[in-house]
């Protein structure tokens, strides 16, 4: 590893962090004021993590990322077991009816989920490669790389009751089995058949008056305006904020709607209170540095010396690129509310040192690969 790491990257995601870290100061204040007294109390705890974070993307990035693939089946396993430890009393934790959050005192809480999405990219990389003569066939290629991602969407939706992990996790699998040499033709017939499902299911489901809460965001995700005082309060509050900004937004710190409008501001919606307050103009060099990173991760998956780093950068690159996409389609009401966050925006103290632990092994592979 003689080339200079990927430094167009790596100012990348320090502007990145920087925006995010200001913008969760901004949008957390009156949040964090009615609930802990203190203005502040959200950022100073980013701030911490982001910093922490850094120092592990630096540590990342100097440690060779190939000593991945000798454990990449004990990290599948170390994924899958973590998800259970929401189940464990006195550890796990229910918020607004889903148990997706491990809680230890003194630490504080945070979402399995994060390190299972980046244990599986390690784990399919590292299985692909292993498995490469094998890609082609249908049962060795498409079917038992499939069979090990069932464990895991199973726990997250039907234990952790978080569908918007399913999606993406069963996402960037696919894409990386498709990089890998997988045949495009399976999953296009296997989509196809799914998405019949999917479309019959809730057709059904509304016409039975099943479904609970996801038909009802379905729903909220036609028409926010129908039920705007319920279900669809957040999609709308978020539309009235990003309507608000206009062209070059209210200014850094006068957002409106984040004054208890919109619940929890500088979580999954924080990207309405940037519109809000830094304008079409704002948005639009956010959006420009998200697609800067995922040039550059694309670039560095090609360049990658083995099939091992490629692969490893493709899942961490359309991990990333996904949620973005995911995040602000939810925002913008294209796509109905899955309760994706922002990366490097949304606040959150594990999801952050994870994601910038993994922007580390990305530049890694970049300093592994030819000069990009």
């Amino acid at each position: 590893m003689n080339n200079k790491m990927d430094y167009i990257l790596f100012i990348t995601v320090l502007i990145l962090l920087s925006l995010g870290v200001v913008m969760v100061l901004s949008a957390s204040a009156p949040s964090a004021l009615s609930s802990t007294g203190k203005s502040y109390t959200y950022f100073l705890k980013q701030f911490e993590f982001a910093l922490a974070g850094i120092g592990l993307m630096l540590f990342f990035s100097k440690s060779d990322y190939r000593f991945l693939r000798k454990y990449y089946k004990v990290i599948y396993v170390i994924s899958v077991a973590i998800l259970l430890l929401v189940l464990v009393p006195k550890l796990g934790k229910s918020v607004n009816g889903a148990k997706r959050w491990i809680e230890i005192k003194g630490i504080g809480q945070f979402q399995p989920s994060e390190f299972t999405k980046i244990g599986l990219i390690i784990f399919y990389a590292g299985y692909l490669t292993d498995h490469k003569s094998e890609l082609k066939s249908f049962k060795n290629g498409f079917v038992r790389p499939l069979s090990w991602i069932i464990p895991p969407i199973f726990i997250l939706y039907f234990v952790q009751n978080h569908l918007s992990a399913s999606v993406v996790t069963a996402a960037v699998t696919c894409v990386m089995m498709i990089m890998a040499g997988c045949r495009l033709i399976y999953f296009v017939i296997t989509g196809l058949i799914g998405a019949l499902a999917v479309t019959v299911g809730i057709i059904a489901l509304q016409a039975t008056g099943k479904g609970g809460f996801r038909i009802k965001r379905i729903m909220s995700f036609m028409d926010p305006w129908a039920d705007a005082t319920e279900v669809g309060w957040q999609a709308v509050q978020g539309l009235y904020a990003i309507g608000s900004g206009g062209l070059f937004g209210v200014g850094l710190g006068e957002s409106k709607q984040k004054y208890l409008y919109i619940p929890e501001p500088h979580n999954d919606f924080i990207f309405s209170i940037l519109a809000e307050e830094l304008g079409f103009v704002g948005c639009v060099i956010v959006i420009l540095l998200f697609a800067i990173f995922i040039w550059r991760g694309i670039l560095i998956a090609i360049k990658s010396p083995d099939m091992f780093g490629s692969l490893l950068a493709t899942g961490i690159t359309t991990l990333i690129g996904i949620q973005v996409i995911i995040n602000i389609g939810v925002v913008t009401s294209s796509i109905p509310n899955t309760g994706m966050p922002l990366p490097f925006f949304s606040y959150g103290g594990t999801a952050l040192l994870i994601l910038l632990s993994s922007c580390g092994i990305l530049l890694n592979i970049s300093r592994a690969g030819t000069k990009v």
